[in-house]
């Protein structure tokens, strides 16, 4: 069996046994993603969340391209403090298809593109409730939005496909991630400052006391934020979905896209 040219080793396995999602399910949920999905990877260093077995088994996270990647599979070069290590970029439909046959479920990109590594194009707030209040989550979310428009920058929304959201925006590719990261952090304090009842930017979660974790940490060189329309490795294997602000306020949790509902909601044929 071959699709997009690639073999598919195992198609049967069962990578997702609460719902019996076998691995050639999986494949085809990212060939059919991949319109949506490639715009998001195209260009960006990658990592790989892998789970051969399944979830319910022991994954890897995998940064370096293998030795036995195919030629179609492109890399690029980073510089790390131990040296340099070859990085996996899946730039169309055969590369994602030939990554998800690998047994990757997650894929987590980087917030710069290969031609300006040190200089990020995105900034994204992960938002971790400490507890498992999306009402409350969604308030801080608009909460966000609406600061972050005060300083004139425009936010895009997303589940994480687990229990938090993601806010994001896009900024011009002139500064560095270490000039840039001042600011950013200073953004995340001006919230907890502000709404201190609601927002933390304590790292150790025992310090959160039932609060939203502001991530911002992210926001670094060679760290990573998983990508849109990405699967997560939970039971009911979790999508991380884009939303328009309208929709934030009919979904009742963060996991509430997975593979098994999301065919009407992307208008797959």
């Amino acid at each position: 069996m071959k699709i997009q040219g690639v073999p598919i080793t195992h198609p049967d396995k069962i990578l997702f046994p609460e719902i019996g999602l076998s691995k050639i399910e999986m494949i085809n949920y990212y060939k059919r993603v991949a319109k949506y999905m490639i715009p998001y990877l195209k260009n960006r260093p990658l990592t790989l969340h892998r789970f051969p077995d399944g979830v319910n088994k022991q994954g890897f996270y995998q940064k370096n391209a293998a030795d036995y990647f195919p030629d179609f599979i492109k890399t690029v070069q980073i510089k790390t403090e131990e040296g340099e290590n070859t990085q996996i970029v899946c730039n169309n439909k055969k590369s994602l298809v030939y990554l998800a046959n690998q047994g990757t479920i997650g894929f987590h990109i980087w917030l710069s593109r290969t031609d300006k590594l040190h200089k990020p194009d995105k900034v994204v707030f992960d938002l971790d409730p400490s507890k498992d209040s999306f009402k409350k989550l969604k308030e801080g979310v608009k909460i966000i939005k609406a600061f972050m428009a005060k300083q004139g920058k425009e936010c895009n929304v997303m589940t994480s496909g687990k229990k938090g959201i993601h806010i994001w925006y896009r900024i011009r590719r002139t500064t560095t991630f270490e000039d840039l990261r001042p600011k950013i952090k200073q953004y995340a304090e001006e919230l907890e400052k502000s709404h201190p009842e609601i927002f933390t930017t304590a790292i150790r979660k025992n310090k959160r006391n039932g609060k939203i974790f502001i991530d911002y940490l992210r926001n670094s060189y060679a760290q990573t934020s998983v990508c849109p329309y990405s699967l997560r490795p939970t039971k009911n294997a979790g999508i991380a979905m884009p939303l328009s602000w309208s929709e934030l306020d009919d979904i009742p949790a963060s996991d509430h896209f997975y593979v098994k509902n999301i065919d009407k909601r992307l208008k797959f044929k």
